[in-house]
């Protein structure tokens, strides 16, 4: 159950939910697959959402085979990524500052917890003008298990008093909504590559079309 009023702590994903970094980095990689002729680009892609680089690394060897040149394209990707993008240039979610405003004018713990490793993530979001509106910020290189393992979220209240039943954790991936119940958290879906599906309306305590709409929820 979501009770707004007796939260004490919002945790947010980042890519897909703060940015829309899940799509330009897809574009980035069908751009990869368009040159090197990879097949079916889309299918361990969005297996990849929401979990670390060493789970992708392994979803996409699953996918295309031991001889893989993994490191080479992610690489690849990874360069064109941040020659678009770095700087302030990645687009943000519409809503995300007045739903950052008014989380801190309640008086809340903030925190975010995204696969991506930290370093990037505190660039991203100082490059934004958000990152101070973060208590805590965790990456995916901080922790051992990735995404659906509930250990980020975990991670993200570490030596605070605060109760994970106390928590609301938006999240648009699978297994961030997995991991969010996992920890005895709130899941909050708000959808961006992949839709709800049974699963997520089970596990979620809301399903939002956007970050106004949980502005609506959580602050109002």
């Amino acid at each position: 159950m979501l009770d707004p009023k007796a939260l004490r702590a919002v945790i947010f994903d980042m890519d897909g939910v703060i940015f829309d970094s899940e799509r330009a980095t897809f574009e980035e990689w069908k751009a990869l697959a368009a040159r090197r002729g990879l097949r079916d680009i889309e299918i361990p892609y969005r297996q990849c959402i929401g979990v670390n680089a060493r789970r992708t690394k392994e979803i996409m060897l699953d996918f295309y085979g031991p001889d893989f040149p993994y490191d080479a394209c992610a690489a690849e990707t990874s360069r064109s990524y941040h020659a678009k993008y770095d700087g302030g240039r990645l687009p943000m979610k519409p809503g995300v500052r007045a739903l950052l405003e008014a989380l801190k004018a309640r008086g809340l713990f903030v925190a975010l917890a995204s696969s991506t490793r930290a370093a990037v993530v505190r660039q991203q979001l100082a490059d934004a003008g958000l990152l101070s509106f973060f208590d805590r910020v965790i990456g995916g290189d901080m922790v051992q298990r990735s995404k659906p393992a509930p250990d980020i979220f975990l991670a993200a209240i570490a030596d605070t008093d605060i109760p994970p039943e106390r928590c609301a954790v938006i999240e648009d991936s699978y297994n961030g909504i997995r991991a969010a119940s996992a920890a005895c958290m709130a899941p909050i879906m708000v959808p961006d590559m992949l839709p709800a599906d049974e699963e997520m309306r089970r596990l979620a305590a809301a399903i939002l079309p956007d970050l106004n709409a949980v502005n609506s929820i959580l602050c109002t």
